[in-house]
């Protein structure tokens, strides 16, 4: 059972997403992307997941620049390894990659699905 408190935050991410959030969010849902179903603000035990692959266990997560201090990585490190654990591959990106290199974030989203089946048997 998820924490009532987490799922209204994960809502409240939903409305308030960030403008990378935005964009691909706009490239992934409603499986237009390899028609891959992808969720967004997705609850994993104690962590709100950006996009979430269910069927592949593929979690993507987008980084703004208050991640990349010394405290914020180690957060993320835990945050991964404990998701790892569970059987989620974690993909991460930063904010501006996802503005000024687009192409080359969704060919690591699509060779990571790739690699975890997401296209076999499709036609």
């Amino acid at each position: 059972m998820i924490d009532p408190r987490i799922l209204t935050f994960a809502r409240e991410l939903r409305r308030e997403q960030t403008d990378a959030e935005e964009l691909l969010w706009k490239l992934l849902r409603d499986r237009r992307f390899g028609g891959v179903k992808f969720r967004r603000q997705h609850p994993v035990d104690s962590y709100i997941l950006d996009f979430y692959a269910h069927k592949h266990r593929i979690a993507i997560e987008l980084d703004g620049g208050q991640h990349n201090s010394d405290p914020e990585r180690r957060r993320d490190d835990k945050r991964s390894a404990h998701l790892r654990n569970q059987g989620i591959h974690v993909l991460r990106f930063w904010n501006h990659d996802v503005f000024q290199q687009t192409d080359a974030v969704l060919t690591t989203i699509w060779n990571t699905l790739e690699e975890a089946g997401a296209f076999e048997g499709a036609e």
